[in-house]
């Protein structure tokens, strides 16, 4: 099954409220066209996920990017966590862009609600805006960042706990 089939659709945000929503997150703040964001807030799709539900599973096709609307989320491979994302935070971005598979999970942390963007929406977004690419390539780099200070703080670990039991 896919988990990333809609869970539930619901329009209760107004395209106003939409539109005012995406005006406060990074990637869309910078846009020269000031038709684009109005035309973006009305067609975006809203989706509800209840608590403790997967929204997607590393290794599924990903055809969506997602921004918390409200709620919280954990992303993570396995049952190892990576990062908590809140309000306001996307995911979903990597596999739009390399058509490659999921490379991580999410899972709600408590009832959320997303805004949804189809890998054309977003092609078409970055074409028409390339400074949203530039603000996503920002987003990506601090998220890796955070992932080798993870990853290497971990590895140091290993090595220190492998030092003491060797010593």
């Amino acid at each position: 099954m896919n988990t990333e089939q809609k869970t539930t659709t619901s329009l209760s945000t107004s395209a106003d409220e939409r539109l005012r929503f995406l005006q406060q997150i990074p990637i869309f703040q910078e846009i020269e066209n000031h038709n684009f964001l109005p035309q973006l807030a009305a067609h975006l799709e809203e989706e509800i996920f209840p608590a403790n539900h997967t929204i997607f599973n590393k290794g599924e096709e990903g055809n969506l990017l997602y921004i918390l609307l409200d709620g919280r989320v954990q992303v993570h491979i396995d049952t190892f966590p990576l990062v908590q994302l809140e309000t306001g935070a996307y995911f979903g971005e990597m596999a739009l862009f390399d058509s490659n598979v999921r490379s991580a999970s999410v899972t709600t942390l408590s009832e959320c609600k997303c805004l949804t963007l189809t890998r054309q929406q977003i092609h078409q977004a970055i074409k028409e805006n390339p400074a949203i690419a530039i603000n996503m390539i920002r987003v990506l780099v601090s998220r890796v960042r955070k992932l080798n200070r993870l990853f290497g703080a971990s590895e140091d670990l290993f090595y220190f706990m492998l030092k003491e039991k060797l010593s």
